[in-house]
């Protein structure tokens, strides 16, 4: 089947989850979501609020071309409803292979713009997801203000030691009804995770925004994975968006043996890493 186009955008953990504060930072991990358009409409699986259908509604809202007939192929590597990001990697991804069709020479920015719309008509976010969505974009950290458009959302950026290594634990499906008033109740804890943020220490972040995740969902079991996995020789460790998986970030001498841990404990772990370079549009 011919290839109209193709796009590729990165899965990402939590630094700070903007119902907190109303303010958001993210940074991209190594599992990635790969999209192509494709001659002919095909079945999508794992589509379930119909957020390609939104992104290209989205997109010809605009009036960007389109063809006539396509159809989508996905392939991801990222879980799906685990806080890993995959609704901003899908919706980035195949805004991505559009404009890789399209010729149209969209910027990262204009790219989020739109993904954040097409997440809301979607009801795959509460808030557009506008952090998650600049880091399936590009490496680095930027702490985000989402109710701005995307040009004008970064408050502070900065990189992270793409060295490290990342655990993500899954533990199945969210269970939980996400309610802003039990996060905006912890804002206290939020607000330790703002401060680091604004200190450029990510990792700390990383670790106190997971307690005030915890602490809104009543998730004891994730604060007992953190607390163990740091004990272990784990440097940060907490709940991705809003869960159910925990991300802990370690040194890479350190991953085997954490890994070992969660996983003869019953626990699937992915070992994975801090996302570095996007290979489509050059952002390093």
């Amino acid at each position: 089947m011919k290839v109209l186009g193709e796009g590729e955008s990165n899965g990402a953990i939590s630094i700070l989850h903007a119902l907190g504060l109303g303010r958001g930072c993210s940074i991209g991990i190594q599992l990635t979501t790969k999209v192509q358009m494709v001659e002919y409409p095909a079945d999508i699986e794992n589509d379930r609020n119909g957020l390609l259908a939104a992104v290209e509604k989205c997109w010809r809202d605009r009036g960007l071309p389109t063809p006539d007939q396509f159809g989508w192929k996905v392939d991801s590597s990222i879980p799906i409803g685990q806080g890993l990001k995959s609704s901003s990697a899908l919706s980035c991804a195949a805004l991505r292979a559009l404009n890789s069709y399209a010729w149209t020479g969209l910027s990262n920015s204009e790219i989020a713009d739109i993904a954040a719309k097409s997440q809301l008509i979607s009801n795959c976010a509460r808030t557009g997801s506008m952090d998650d969505n600049w880091a399936s974009l590009e490496p680095g950290w930027k702490l985000v203000d989402p109710a701005l458009s995307a040009s004008e959302s970064i408050i502070l950026q900065g990189d992270v030691e793409t060295s490290l290594s990342v655990l993500i634990i899954l533990r199945g499906k969210r269970l939980v009804e996400i309610s802003a008033d039990a996060f905006s109740q912890h804002e206290q804890i939020f607000e330790r995770s703002l401060a680091s943020v604004m200190r450029g220490s990510i990792l700390d972040a990383l670790s106190s925004n997971g307690m005030a995740v915890a602490a809104a969902t009543d998730d004891q079991e994730a604060l007992r994975i953190c607390n163990l996995s740091i004990a272990s020789g784990a440097i940060a460790a907490g709940i991705s968006g809003s869960g159910p998986s925990i991300a802990i970030v370690c040194f890479q001498e350190d991953s085997t043996s954490l890994s070992r841990l969660f996983s003869e404990s019953g626990l699937e772990v992915i070992s994975t890493g801090i996302y570095l370079k996007d290979e489509i549009s050059g952002v390093q």
